[in-house]
């Protein structure tokens, strides 16, 4: 299970000391790479709560105006609350989709 480093030992460097310094920067990479994928998902997830609530309330506030000012059978609120919901989890889903090809790409430039 033990890679053979892709770089020779610079002089007067041993074998073993190589592959430490190699395995600790990979470490150190990785705990950087953790670091960013939390906050990144943080991020992720105050876009993605955004990105259903503002519609799903701009529509609410269309439809409770809607219905003030032209009165009838047909809840406009309801409706239109509805419509908000529908496009800002569309939007989330967008952006969720957006998020997850960048990563993968990312994954995919990294192992090469």
């Amino acid at each position: 299970m033990s890679e053979e480093p892709k770089e020779k030992p610079a002089e007067g460097e041993t074998e073993f000391s190589h592959q430490v310094s190699v395995k600790a920067a990979r470490k150190l990479k990785a705990q950087r790479h953790v670091t960013q994928t939390v906050w990144s998902g943080l991020g992720m997830m105050g876009m993605v709560g955004w990105s259903v609530a503002v519609p799903t309330l701009l529509g609410a506030a269309i439809g409770l105006w809607l219905d003030r000012h032209y009165p009838g059978g047909r809840s406009w609120t309801v409706a239109l609350l509805v419509a908000g919901l529908a496009i800002g989890c569309f939007i989330a889903w967008h952006w969720v989709a957006k998020e997850g090809r960048e990563i993968r790409e990312q994954e995919e430039n990294n192992h090469e």
